[in-house]
């Protein structure tokens, strides 16, 4: 198993669809184990699929607050994970005085996806899954945490 961090923060660009999902997925196999937060570069608005798709695998984010890295109360993370590039900029100035890791995990945009609304949850559903699989390929070689399952 690998040393997990006491804190994570994962970032994006506006801490409306990315990180939240992120952050959800980590609090719910880790939470127990490590702080975990996430922000934004700019201020974003609560979307209302990704709470729909995180809601699909048991995962409550309806009261989720997009807040920005200004908007920070503590900065004690032992990894700062970014998802977008926007965000990745920002991480880089914000740990340049601390003595943390820095990840940057290429993420897809999925409110760039257009169509019908199937076409456009299956994008959300998308990152949500790949998500997903990073974060315990990061933060268990593979093997699922001895947690709930997620889903129905």
């Amino acid at each position: 198993m690998v040393d997990l961090p006491h804190a994570v923060l994962y970032s994006c660009t506006m801490n409306a669809v990315r990180s939240p999902m992120a952050e959800g997925i980590m609090k719910h196999h880790y939470g127990h184990r490590v702080y975990v937060d996430s922000v934004g570069v700019r201020q974003g608005e609560p979307d209302a699929f990704v709470v729909a798709v995180m809601e699909e695998i048991g995962i409550d984010l309806s009261r989720h607050k997009p807040k920005t890295f200004d908007q920070l109360e503590d900065t004690s993370y032992d990894l700062v994970i970014s998802l977008s590039p926007d965000a990745q900029h920002r991480a880089v100035e914000l740990t340049r005085t601390m003595a943390c890791e820095l990840e940057y995990w290429q993420t897809l945009d999925a409110t760039v996806a257009r169509g019908n609304r199937k076409t456009i949850v299956d994008a959300y559903r998308g990152v949500r899954d790949s998500l997903h699989e990073r974060i315990l390929r990061r933060f268990s070689d593979g093997v699922p945490p001895a947690t709930r399952p997620l889903g129905p």
